[in-house]
């Protein structure tokens, strides 16, 4: 597999292939970073979907962020990894100029948008990815269903389809099975509109959330490739079906190990999307990552 770039972060060595895959080398029995190696920054909070568990709280007339001028860009690590969303990416007048830049800086950009919009602007989504103005795309189910849907996302290998726990049923997933996909699991997050709908419907939500644990084992099995983030991990305890080898290879570290949250909009950064504790973007990466790791 074909190395994208590698670099030395703290007391360790970074190696990033072609594929997504990240590995982290050294000679100790820890790491110890210096610098995020990866971020989640959010561009604008306008989007037209008004999703019902939105923890963002994304709004059709929402502000963009001032993309352009965020002086701690510049300052970031060669093959740093960032992951770009919203509200929904797409609409943000400056994307195409803001991924220029940061193609220039030797950045990793991937983004994450939903269903209906990768349909709606599959041509700007296809151009993204085609000029390799973006290497990762993340696809927010919304319909599993859609045949269409299933046949053009195969035309990107490096697509992966984000799965919200609580939201989608076993059922879903198992439409899904068996057509060489990738799925990220994500926990559910009740925080703002998240947490309105958590407040409503805490029945369902936790019903699905623990038959998706209880049958978990049987779902990995159905994808080529199945991750987590670090909610999923806490709500569906992965680690129960695999070695403890497996997992310590696997398991990347916990928030603000060598991730950090940025909200361009608001011109903020935190340990993650959802972290009520934010602080004022500074310009120099280094400075905000100190930030972070003495939280």
């Amino acid at each position: 597999m074909k190395v994208i770039g590698s670099y030395k972060n703290g007391n360790y060595k970074v190696i990033i292939f072609e594929d997504g895959t990240k590995v982290r080398a050294n000679n100790l029995n820890f790491f110890r970073p210096d610098m995020p190696e990866s971020m989640d920054i959010k561009i604008t909070n306008m989007c037209d979907m008004g999703c019902k568990q939105c923890h963002e709280d994304s709004i059709p007339d929402g502000k963009h962020g001032d993309i352009m001028n965020l002086k701690f860009i510049e300052t970031l690590h060669p093959y740093t990894e960032l992951a770009i969303g919203g509200g929904n990416p797409l609409a943000h007048p400056d994307l195409v100029s803001f991924l220029d830049k940061c193609k220039s800086l030797r950045l990793i950009p991937s983004m994450t948008i939903n269903q209906v919009h990768f349909m709606r602007d599959y041509e700007l989504v296809k151009f993204l990815v085609d000029s390799k103005l973006i290497y990762g795309l993340g696809i927010s189910l919304t319909n599993a269903r859609d045949e269409k849907f299933l046949d053009l996302v195969k035309q990107f290998p490096n697509a992966v389809i984000h799965v919200i726990a609580g939201l989608a049923s076993i059922r879903d997933l198992q439409y899904l099975a068996d057509r060489g996909l990738k799925i990220l699991l994500l926990g559910y997050k009740q925080f703002r509109r998240g947490e309105s709908l958590y407040s409503k419907d805490s029945k369902i939500i936790d019903q699905k959330i623990q038959d998706l644990k209880d049958n978990l084992g049987q779902v990995t099995s159905w994808f080529d490739v199945v991750s987590f983030d670090n909610l999923a991990i806490k709500q569906l305890d992965p680690k129960r079906i695999l070695t403890d080898e497996e997992y310590d290879e696997f398991f990347m570290g916990n928030d603000g190990f060598a991730t950090m949250y940025v909200n361009c909009v608001e011109e903020e950064f935190a340990v993650s999307s959802t972290s009520t504790e934010r602080y004022p973007i500074k310009d120099n990466i280094k400075d905000m990552f100190e930030v972070i790791r003495k939280r």
